[in-house]
């Protein structure tokens, strides 16, 4: 019997080998096949879904875009609206700083009329209707120039405010600008865009993030503020139009009162001197009168001076007659009578030195009622010319 070589196989064992490494490589090939149709189905799957949540991301996307257009639009609006509403306010403010203006001139008229009229003399100087009238008017005028300041002032301050809303929006604007350029471009990256690239530390939430409501918010708070403040914007133009035209009413309406307490006056004046003038007349007659009765009275008294003396002298001559014929006749009886009652008008001189005092009185009414006529002559050069005349200038504007 031939001894086995120990190095040898038994041709059983190299069957049993070679059947071994069959099925192993064949168990091998099976598990293979059956990890790349897993592979295939985990590819196709992970595919599947990086596709549906790409696309769920581009239409998140797209919503988002759309949400910033249509606040980007609202507030693009709304600034719009305000930027009209203060630049109709700017010239609201225009018209009021006009009419503020306005008021100075006949405020000054009025105060010159005033110290125009403190030259009235004498019974003239009278606080009367038309001083009434002027101080009225100047208290109307004080009273307009402090409303319409303080009116100036709100809009001042409405302008502000406007323009502190507009400021809000387009800060907004430009960021929601910005946010939609950078998501339009976002939208427009593809897997095939050159340039992408990987950016691991993207994934950290930065602790400023805002929440949507908070953003949404944010706008909402911008707008509101806009809309409000065009509302008050509004309500002040309607104010200031209201303002405007009563003020212009009630300075026409008392420059007219002043002007016909003038006119009044400056008639009531006109008669009174007229009256004046008509006296005075009425006295340089009456004068003329009294002097021409002085000359006949002196006339009538000088005239006497004949008479007396013939009396007188024949008289003298007749008592140097002689003895009995030193009678005292009727012709010595009358002469007698005749020099007393010459003599006796004679001293009826208290006629001419009653009409002498007749005559100073004329005279003093005279220089009374001349005195008078001057007085009123001022009162008409102040009234007419002075104020009048000044008040002809002034016009009232509606602003």
């Amino acid at each position: 019997e031939t001894v086995q070589d120990p190095s040898k196989f038994h041709p059983s064992e190299w069957y049993i080998a070679n059947n071994m490494q069959r099925a192993s490589t064949e168990s091998q090939k099976s598990r293979s096949e059956c990890m790349i149709a897993e592979s295939w189905r985990l590819v196709d799957e992970i595919e599947k879904t990086t596709q549906k949540t790409q696309s769920d991301v581009n239409k998140k996307l797209e919503q988002r875009r759309e949400e910033i257009k249509f606040w980007k639009q609202e507030l693009d609006t709304k600034l719009e609206q305000i930027v009209h509403e203060t630049e109709i306010l700017l010239t609201f403010k225009n018209r009021l700083e006009r009419a503020l203006e306005g008021c100075k001139e006949p405020l000054v008229i009025a105060q010159k009329c005033l110290l125009y009229r403190q030259r009235r003399v004498g019974i003239d100087l009278v606080h009367d209707e038309v001083e009434q009238e002027l101080v009225k008017e100047a208290e109307v005028l004080q009273g307009i120039i402090a409303l319409l300041g303080r009116t100036l002032e709100q809009t001042n301050e409405q302008i502000r405010q406007n323009r502190s809303a507009k400021y809000n929006l387009e800060m907004d604007l430009k960021d929601k600008f910005t946010a939609l350029t950078i998501d339009d471009y976002c939208a427009s990256l593809t897997n095939d865009t050159p340039h992408i690239i990987y950016a691991e530390n993207a994934m950290k939430l930065e602790a400023n993030f805002v929440s949507p409501e908070d953003w949404i918010d944010f706008s909402n708070i911008n707008v509101e503020k806009a809309d409000k403040q065009r509302n008050n914007s509004l309500a002040l133009k309607a104010l200031i139009d209201g303002i405007l035209s009563q003020t212009v009413n009630d300075m026409h309406k008392q420059c007219e009162m002043v002007n016909t307490a003038f006119r009044n006056r400056i008639k009531e004046v006109k008669d009174a001197k007229h009256k004046l003038e008509t006296l005075l007349a009425m006295v340089m007659d009456e004068t003329a009168s009294q002097e021409k009765n002085i000359a006949a009275l002196k006339k009538a008294i000088a005239d006497k001076e004949g008479p007396v003396k013939v009396a007188q002298t024949r008289l003298e001559v007749r008592n140097h007659r002689p003895n009995v014929e030193l009678c005292y006749d009727t012709v010595h009886s009358s002469l007698m009578s005749e020099v007393q009652e010459i003599t006796k008008n004679i001293q009826r001189q208290d006629a001419l030195a009653q009409a002498e005092i007749e005559l100073k009185g004329l005279s003093c009414r005279q220089l009374s009622l001349e005195e008078e006529i001057k007085v009123k002559e001022n009162t008409l050069y102040i009234d007419e010319v002075l104020c009048m005349q000044m008040r002809e200038s002034l016009c009232i504007n509606h602003y």
